[in-house]
């Protein structure tokens, strides 16, 4: 089965197609930046972009960065407030034509992974954490998705732990990648001790830069970095219409 997969951030918005059976894009990437502010209808223009540009009129699949309940926008951290209670399926479903699935962004990497990739080969409980402008979680249990978990927003050093460990915190602060690397190991202990995983994957963009900190991640945790990379956010939002 073919699938648009588009995974939409808080900065771009990005799309491909993809086969589910090889979890593999069969087209190249196309990414538009997020229009600001971004609310609801400029960013359904945005994807209304993405399927002129592939001439698309098959099913879509969407990460997107909120919690989703039962196709009902439930949060807006990186995107404009006014999507809060917006029925998203159905917004984008009616702009594009087509059938449209959407689920939180780092809950769909992680589809990808547990299905293509790092953790493909456990059963027990695996934690996917996203690190970029801010922090994304993604649980699974005997290869189930638990969702909307959002351990970003976990309490950390009296803030929310995205604003101390988040990979734009390190920009930001210009902080260097032991300083970063001991942060975020910090962080890691402690969702480690609300779930004890069989497996941390880490996404997000500083996944690729692993080596610069993996000396400073305490090494009784079993972590690796994404194996589909910045594929995962594509791959996994079209995934999820096969879960």
């Amino acid at each position: 089965m073919e699938v648009l997969g588009i995974d939409i951030g808080g900065t771009g918005m990005k799309a491909a197609i993809v086969d589910l059976e090889k979890g593999e894009f069969i087209s190249k990437r196309k990414r538009f930046k997020t229009p600001q502010p971004a609310t609801p209808e400029a960013m359904v223009k945005t994807i209304l972009k993405l399927q002129e540009h592939f001439l698309w009129t098959g099913k879509i699949g969407c990460g997107f960065p909120s919690a989703i309940v039962n196709g009902i926008v439930k949060t807006a951290s990186n995107i404009d407030k006014s999507w809060i209670g917006q029925p998203i399926n159905d917004l984008i479903s009616k702009a594009t034509g087509c059938p449209a699935s959407v689920m939180n962004d780092v809950d769909v990497a992680g589809l990808a992974e547990m299905r293509y990739g790092a953790g493909k080969n456990y059963q027990g409980t695996v934690l996917m954490i996203a690190v970029g402008t801010g922090i994304g979680s993604a649980l699974f249990h005997k290869q189930m998705l638990i969702p909307n978990t959002e351990l970003g927003h976990i309490q950390l050093k009296g803030d929310i732990a995205e604003a101390y460990a988040a990979n734009s915190v390190r920009e930001n602060e210009n902080l260097d990648w032991e300083t970063w690397g001991k942060r975020l190991n910090l962080y890691l202990l402690e969702v480690n001790k609300l779930f004890y995983p069989e497996l941390i994957i880490l996404g997000g963009g500083v996944s690729k830069r692993f080596s610069k900190y993996k000396k400073y991640i305490d090494p009784k945790l079993n972590i690796v970095p994404a194996a589909l990379k910045n594929h995962a956010g594509i791959i996994g939002a079209a995934g999820q219409l096969l879960s």
